[in-house]
Parts: structure tokens; sequence; C-alpha cells
């Protein structure tokens, strides 16, 4: 080897480690979610439905989670004690959501009721969860839901919550001249209104989670983590099977640049979610496992 050689070889050996520096110092600065992470406990629906709550929990902190977000709220009063006397913040919650998403109907607690609910319990975050199929139709019918979410954003904000819409699949299923509910969402809601992205589900419909990230920079207040299993034809607006879900790093999609754009993009919190497993509580053992050695 001459000596050119050498010094050209070094100095490529020093501008890689600079760089793997300076992408290990990015990683530390990032530790906002590996250090907070959340779990959505919609994960663990059967345990907490029978009568196993306070073990339950208790486990999730011993895991290494810091918050969860649960589900049906306002209906989660005893879970919500339960989670904070285990050392669990309770920061983010998806509520019944049809007095939002339908205000015209009959309901059983107004969105007045939650907010209030909410408040009590110092929940910063309200998310809707879903859309029934009356909802989803046309382009028409999720123009209806944006405006009526943008109502209710405003609302949220004068409480000090922010209101969000958590997406699924079928948004990105093309509709009229090949556009989607998910771009009538992009094009309606309002700055009060933010997304919390579940980046399962934009995979699942063909599109790149890192790259939707960075489009809605400063709109997506969370994000759902969850893996979608290698191997499988996409998009796939419906019909994904309870064995497409996987342990975070056991399926196609990378979660570190995830991470890295969450950070770039100001999302408030990272929430792991495996909506079906045989064994959810290994299943989310595993996943925040993964997590943290991202």
């Amino acid at each position: 080897m001459n000596r050119r050689h050498f010094l050209n070889l070094s100095v490529a050996g020093s501008l890689a480690a600079l760089s793997n520096s300076r992408s290990l110092a990015a990683l530390a600065a990032d530790n906002q979610y590996r250090k907070h992470i959340g779990l959505q406990i919609y994960t663990l629906r059967n345990q907490l439905g029978n009568d196993e709550v306070e073990a339950t929990l208790k486990a999730v902190a011993e895991y290494g989670y810091q918050q969860v977000e649960p589900y049906g709220f306002p209906g989660k009063s005893d879970l919500i004690k339960i989670a904070k006397d285990q050392g669990l913040a309770v920061t983010s919650s998806h509520f019944d959501w049809d007095c939002v998403v339908n205000p015209e109907g009959d309901h059983k607690v107004s969105f007045d009721q939650i907010l209030e609910a909410a408040s009590a319990e110092n929940i910063k975050h309200l998310v809707v969860p879903y859309l029934v199929d009356r909802n989803r139709k046309t382009l028409d019918d999720y123009k209806q839901v944006a405006e009526n979410c943008n109502k209710a954003a405003v609302k949220a904000k004068e409480a000090g919550i922010q209101l969000a819409y958590h997406n699924h699949a079928f948004e990105f299923e093309p509709k009229e001249d090949g556009k989607c509910g998910f771009d009538i969402f992009v094009e309606e809601f309002s700055p009060e209104m933010k997304f919390e992205l579940d980046v399962f589900w934009v995979k699942a419909g063909n599109h790149d989670p890192v790259a939707m990230i960075e489009k809605l920079s400063g709109r997506v207040s969370q994000l759902h983590l969850k893996d979608l299993r290698k191997g499988i034809s996409l998009p796939k607006y419906n019909g994904i099977q309870k064995e497409d879900f996987e342990e975070l790093g056991d399926g196609m999609i990378p979660m570190e640049p995830i991470i890295k754009a969450a950070a770039a993009a100001g999302v408030d919190n990272c929430h792991i979610e495996q909506d079906h497993s045989p064994a959810p509580l290994d299943s989310i053992k595993k996943s925040i496992g993964y997590l943290q050695t991202l």
C-alpha cells in the first residue's frame, strides 16, 4: 500500500467515525421518546377486561413504559387512577368520538363533558380513533368529518387540550378522481386539528411513514409505533389479518428513521401499540426492548 492510498483510507475512516458520532449524538438528543415512551393500552384489552388491571399496569411500568394512552374515555377513570398509582402518566386518550364526528346525534356524553373530564384528569391530548362506514363512503363524508373535527378542535384548544385524528388504512383508499380521504384531511384540517399518525396503517396504505411525517411536519401531535409483517402485498386498505401485526423490529417498518423524523417534526409523544398478539404482555416487552436499543 502506498502512502497516498494509506492517507486516503485514514481520511475516509475519520469521516466515517465522525458521521457515526454525529448519528449517535442525534439519537441521544432524541431520547425524549425512549425515556417517555407510551403504550396504547388497547393492546392489553383482554388482560384489562379480566380484573387484572393493577397487575397488568404494574407489568407495563416494570417493562419501562412511562405513560399509557387509554381508549373509550371518559369511561376509564378507575383505570387511569390505577395507572397513575403505578407511576404511569396519562397525557393522552382515545375517546367516545361520535359526539365530534356526528354532533347532531343523541349522545350519552357531550364533547363539552368529555373536555371537562379530560381537564380534571390533566389529559392534554384527545384522539378521534376511528370512523364507522357511514362517515367514510365518499370524499364529501370526509369533508364533513373534517369540518366537525375543526369545530371541536377549537373548543378543545380553549380547554388547553389538543384534538387529533388517528388514521387507519381505509383513509388512503382512492375515491373520486383518485383522491382519498386522507388527502381531504390534509387539505381541510385547520391549524387547531392535528394527526395522531399510525405508522403501521400508513405503511398498509402503501405510503412511507417517514415521508408522511415530514410532509405533515408541525401537524402530527403523536405517533403510534407498530410493525407490519414482512412479505405482505400492499396496499391493503382492508383485510389486515391478526398475524400481520408484529413486534417492533420484526416487521418491514424501520423504526429508527421514524424516531428521528418525529423529533424533527415536533411530535409530542410516541405510543407503542400492537392490535393483535397471542401474548400481548410478551409483545409489549419485546417492542420496548427493541426501541431502547436503537
